[in-house]
């Protein structure tokens, strides 16, 4: 297959949007991490934080973490011996499946949410929120809503 005639290549303005969104998706994450870094916590932390404290009995299954999460089971489980030991979440075991594992959020996790999330939502309201006007938030919901879709159809269950 000739792979010069048969790749349907990006047009000048398709790859500057794409281009665009990767350097949007970069420096948001670098300054969501940097504006985590005086708690000690990294957005990894933070979802992980974020996932336990919306989830009933402020626990998940860690397999269901790590799908929450996008993370491997190991690098997921290295995660929560780093928490556990900052005292944030710990582990319990599930009645139902010896072999299953609880991730639990503390009361100090609790705490944590609660004195970090003020400062997080700021964060995301001065670097991308309020950065858009009303309408273009809504479009660029719209717009990239089938992308998620298609995304979260793909991953391995």
């Amino acid at each position: 297959m000739d792979t010069e005639t048969a790749t349907p290549w990006l047009t000048e303005a398709e790859q500057c949007t794409w281009r665009t969104y990767l350097d949007v998706n970069r420096l948001l994450t670098y300054q969501m991490e940097k504006d985590l870094q005086p708690f000690g916590l990294t957005m990894n932390d933070y979802e992980i934080l974020v996932n336990l404290s919306e989830a009933e009995g402020r626990r998940m299954r860690m397999s269901d973490l790590a799908t929450a999460t996008l993370q491997s089971k190991s690098r997921l489980s290295h995660q929560i011996t780093r928490m556990e030991n900052a005292g944030l979440v710990r582990r319990e075991n599930c009645e139902s499946d010896r072999r299953g594992l609880y991730a639990v959020l503390t009361d100090l996790g609790g705490e944590t949410m609660q004195k970090v999330a003020p400062h997080h939502v700021a964060s995301v309201r001065k670097h991308f929120i309020d950065m858009l006007e009303p309408e273009a938030l809504a479009a660029l919901r719209a717009s990239l809503s089938p992308v998620a879709d298609h995304l979260r159809g793909q991953r391995k269950p």
